[in-house]
């Protein structure tokens, strides 16, 4: 069987979002294991609209073609990790818009998080596992949260440090993580190819 494909996606879109950090240091750890290839994936490169298709994708096709890029962009992978900022105890806007633009694309394939914010966006980390769920997606114990004191050495707003400061607290995390996703994601991959195969 071939290895899973996951998409690192950032799921903040500002100007002067501190995203890129924490997704340069998660992408660094997943690219360095043999048994997934990881691609990262930015909100950014899609301009995606408000959501203003007649249904879901589940429903009816969508149209814009804008959409249509992100949900082929979606459905090459076996499995996500969703790099969460912390809004008023939720995910961003443009988050929720994207994961809204597809439905079918994300059915039966596992998720996970990496959440930053003042208590490493746990709020916004278990509001995505609802989402989730809803989408038919496999979201995973496992997580990795980036808060408090560990989060003013590395922001801006704090001492702006690298990342290699907090590395030591944060890389079981990342392993326990990963280790999870890659299992959840061989799982899914062979009850679809069997489902397929029931299909054909």
């Amino acid at each position: 069987m071939t290895k899973p494909r996951i998409a690192l996606i950032i799921g903040s879109t500002r100007e002067t979002r501190f995203a890129d950090k924490p997704a340069a240091w998660l992408l660094e750890k997943a690219q360095a294991r043999t048994d997934i290839d990881v691609e990262l994936v930015d909100l950014r490169d899609y301009d995606l609209p408000l959501f203003n298709e007649v249904a879901s994708n589940m429903w009816a096709p969508s149209q814009d073609p804008n959409v249509l890029k992100w949900q082929k962009k979606i459905a090459e992978f076996d499995g996500y990790i969703f790099l969460v900022a912390e809004y008023n105890h939720s995910i961003t806007g443009a988050l929720k818009n994207a994961l809204d633009q597809a439905y079918v694309e994300w059915v039966h394939k596992p998720m996970a998080a990496m959440g930053y914010g003042g208590v490493g966006a746990a709020r916004a980390v278990e509001h995505l596992r609802g989402i989730g769920v809803e989408l038919q997606m496999a979201p995973i114990r496992h997580a990795v949260h980036l808060g408090g004191g560990e989060l003013m050495k590395v922001h801006p707003m704090g001492q702006d440090g690298p990342m290699s400061e907090v590395d030591e607290v944060l890389a079981p995390s990342a392993t326990a993580m990963l280790d999870d996703l890659v299992w959840w994601a061989n799982a899914t991959m062979a009850a679809r190819a069997e489902d397929q195969a029931k299909a054909a």
